[in-house]
């Protein structure tokens, strides 16, 4: 089963933080559409639901071990995949994306049993709770958490000009879109053009060629 989180403008640097349940070893994907140079950096924690205790724990000792595999694909490069991470059940992952487009990020647990949910109200609950921070941008909060040695003030220069940085990959990536827009626009414009005034030398071709016919006609018929 597929997700798809619809992607914010990058005006400043985005944190999701989310979870969703998941039914044994299946896999999730959020799809993303990212700018050029764009740093993304995610926290994840994935527990499973443990019948003893009747909560989600991490790795509940009856059960065995479990982890995660992640993988980031850009789409619009033919599933060119840029991150293929095998790691435990709670982690981090980060890739910058290499060029502007749409990204899919998916997450599969490993080495867990199937149906290994919980009933609830007669429908079947995932028995994998995963929690995922996801912050977009060359800072975040996520990231900012790691920096205890800048200081308050610095660190707010630190956003401030990250932020910017964004914005302004963010207007190119539009201009982008914009430069290919106008420059089809712009054949379009250049081909009717060119048909119309085609249509109309022919047209004046025409007249004159039946002006013409007509003038040798009367005279012929001495009608002038």
């Amino acid at each position: 089963m597929k997700w798809s989180l619809p992607s914010l403008a990058l005006l400043i640097a985005q944190a999701q933080a989310l979870y969703f349940y998941i039914d044994g070893p299946s896999q999730k994907c959020f799809f993303e559409e990212l700018p050029k140079d764009t740093l993304v950096v995610g926290h994840f924690n994935a527990k499973q639901w443990d019948q003893q205790s009747n909560a989600y724990i991490s790795n509940p000792p009856s059960l065995p071990q479990m982890g995660v595999f992640i993988t980031v694909d850009e789409i619009f490069d033919n599933d060119h995949r840029v991150v293929s991470q095998r790691g435990g059940a709670a982690g981090k992952f980060t890739f910058t994306a290499a060029d502007s487009g749409e990204h899919r990020i998916c997450f599969t647990p490993t080495n867990v049993p199937s149906n290994s949910g919980f009933s609830f109200f007669g429908s079947q609950v995932g028995g994998i709770k995963f929690e995922l921070d996801l912050a977009i941008g060359a800072t975040s909060a996520i990231e900012s958490s790691d920096k205890t040695k800048l200081t308050e003030a610095a660190q707010k220069v630190k956003d401030l000009n990250a932020r910017l940085q964004d914005v302004r990959r963010e207007q190119m990536f539009q201009r982008e879109r914009e430069a290919e827009f106008r420059d089809q626009s712009e054949s379009v414009n250049g081909r009717v053009v060119r048909w119309t005034l085609i249509q109309c030398a022919m047209l004046g071709c025409t007249c004159a060629w039946q002006l013409s016919y007509l003038r040798a006609f009367f005279i012929k018929q001495k009608l002038t």
